[in-house]
């Protein structure tokens, strides 16, 4: 490892070698800090095993090609590259950002050591190659487990609906603490709901907030949603998890428990539980009541929540019924400060979360 082929630029003049050492050197360098960087998130942001193992070894693979040969032609103090930067370079806006950020350095290091490489060894080119490949791969887990974290820290779920100030009452609501948003227009063609899908997936990823599509597993992948929700009528969870695959969140509307049980064995992510009460967002369907919501808090495994007609009102009956998280549309779509109305259902919401694992009994050694 190290030596240059003969076809290389081993045989061109020392000027030529030395440029080729300083663009892998620098490559290397940058490869490598961007994976750390992702690697101390995965270990101590997500406690992930498996991810941090993955990036220490992608790692020490770089590592290896990081020869003294190439080292010895580093020259700092003339790098015209070292004044360069850029505005986006001095603030992250979240977490999400920081990552992406890294995962696009990393690769565009890899992509750059694979030509370069392809002059210093023949192979580093094709080494570097399966390394992009493999970030692409933790790219994706890594997106995967970021969403399925925060869908367990989301205690309430916003459902829009239609309606002129859309944009600027699910961003009040963001401010409030928000973290998980579906969008919802039955009515709406698809150019509008293309359009207010983008619209609000950037919105959501600006406050690090999730963003769900309803119903259209294709708009969903269109405008980079983290996952769909599905009625009943809607195509199965299998079928869209094959198009969606396996990192985004699939969620499934539940009215009894014969459903909520089908959808957990289907492998949905989360479930309505609902409607709670009678609501015009589902007109014509009766209220399941807080008995199914008892039921879904006693046999749910997986993430649930309470949904229909649920208010600031009827809040705390619904969280008596042992409901932990609640989806709500009208009374924060339809407020006239959203803010003020998520701040209000996220302490209570937080304030039961609490006290019920305070007196959750210790498990004996």
């Amino acid at each position: 490892m190290g030596a240059m082929d003969d076809h290389s630029v081993g045989n061109q003049p020392d000027v030529s070698r030395s440029a080729v050492h300083r663009i892998l050197d620098a490559n290397l360098d940058r490869a490598r800090e961007g994976l750390r960087t992702i690697e101390e998130w995965c270990r101590f942001g997500l406690n992930e095993g498996t991810l941090t193992d993955e990036c220490k070894q992608l790692r020490q693979e770089l590592a290896r090609w990081h020869t003294p040969d190439i080292r010895a032609a580093r020259d700092t103090l003339a790098d015209v590259g070292t004044d360069l930067t850029h505005a986006q370079e001095e603030q992250r806006q979240s977490i999400t950002h920081l990552l992406q950020a890294n995962f696009s350095r990393i690769q565009e290091a890899l992509r750059v050591l694979e030509e370069y490489g392809k002059l210093y060894s023949s192979e580093m080119g094709a080494a570097c190659k399966k390394m992009r490949y493999r970030v692409y791969t933790l790219d994706s887990q890594l997106t995967g487990q970021q969403r399925h974290q925060r869908l367990g820290r989301s205690p309430l779920y916003l459902v829009t609906s239609p309606q002129e100030n859309l944009l600027s009452a699910v961003e009040a609501a963001l401010q409030g603490g928000l973290s998980l948003v579906q969008y919802r227009d039955k009515t709406a063609d698809d150019t509008t709901r293309l359009q207010r899908g983008k619209d609000l997936c950037e919105l959501c990823h600006r406050y690090n907030a999730l963003f769900i599509m309803n119903d259209r597993v294709d708009l969903a992948l269109a405008v980079n949603a983290d996952g769909v929700h599905l009625g009943q009528q809607d195509i199965p969870i299998a079928l869209a998890r094959q198009i969606l695959g396996t990192n985004r969140i699939i969620g499934r509307s539940t009215t009894n428990p014969d459903e909520l049980h089908q959808a957990i064995q289907d492998g949905a992510d989360y479930v309505g539980v609902g409607p709670v009460y009678e609501t015009p967002t589902k007109a014509g369907k009766a209220a399941a009541g807080l008995g199914y919501v008892r039921y879904a808090a006693e046999h749910c495994p997986i993430p649930w929540y309470a949904i229909g007609g649920i208010d600031a009102d009827n809040l705390t009956h619904v969280l008596g019924a042992q409901a932990e998280r609640v989806a709500i549309v009208r009374a924060i779509m339809q407020a006239e400060q959203p803010t003020l109305i998520t701040q209000y259902v996220l302490s209570q919401l937080h304030r039961v979360q609490m006290m019920r694992a305070s007196q959750t009994p210790a498990v004996s050694p």
